[in-house]
């Protein structure tokens, strides 16, 4: 489960994003990313049971690091103050169509499908999406589906993407430069003992989505 520690520390992170306080409260941040890892493990053995692609992850393959890649960065603030892993066949750095959990305070929420893929991984949805758009508006426009998740999140362009005729019925979706849903939760329920069985009912209802996006990329 989620400790009420782990969101105490980025609290207290938020307020001293500095290596001096950092390195003077280590076990804070040690405390808190174990019980990310310890989440994700249980997140990983749950998803499997519907997702067998994930199965037997290490789950610190998953989990993403604090430190903040500050060379092009205005804001010099060496340190995150989000703790989340993302679930996938390969970990985190293989970027396929997969799971994130986010945890900050007051910003706590479920993510599934594929954030910004590259060009030409975004061709390849957009012409599955295209070819196949009957079996993706069953699965995206599905009343449960639809209900529990409301629209497909992400930018989107503002015409319809070159090689699309703007007559298209997906015409809509192959605007989109990302395929995710996602869900938000309140922080009384993000530390209750019933978190990961939450978190795991959301990436199980979005699975059909993953299948359709894994397919896509193929």
């Amino acid at each position: 489960m989620l400790a009420k520690e782990t969101l105490d520390f980025l609290r207290k992170l938020e307020k001293n994003n500095n290596r001096e306080w950092f390195t003077a409260n280590k076990k804070l941040f040690e405390d808190a990313n174990n019980n990310i890892i310890a989440l994700t493990d249980l997140l990983i053995g749950k998803i499997a049971k519907f997702d067998p692609a994930v199965a037997g992850l290490d789950p610190k393959s998953c989990v993403f690091r604090i430190y903040r890649d500050v060379r092009f960065a205005k804001d010099k603030s060496p340190y995150k103050t989000n703790l989340g892993a993302f679930i996938a066949a390969g970990g985190r750095k293989a970027m396929a169509p997969g799971y994130y959990f986010h945890v900050q305070p007051g910003m706590l929420f479920s993510a599934a499908g594929k954030h910004m893929p590259d060009s030409t991984e975004l061709l390849k949805i957009r012409n599955a999406v295209a070819a196949n758009t009957k079996e993706f508006r069953k699965i995206v426009e599905a009343k449960k589906f639809a209900d529990r998740f409301g629209p497909l999140h992400g930018d989107r362009l503002s015409r319809p993407p070159k090689g699309f005729a703007a007559d298209h019925e997906a015409v809509e979706y192959l605007k989109l430069k990302s395929f995710t849903v996602g869900e938000e939760f309140k922080e009384k329920d993000a530390l209750s003992a019933d978190y990961a069985k939450t978190l795991a009912d959301s990436f199980k209802a979005s699975f059909p989505l993953i299948e359709f996006l894994r397919k896509a990329l193929k």
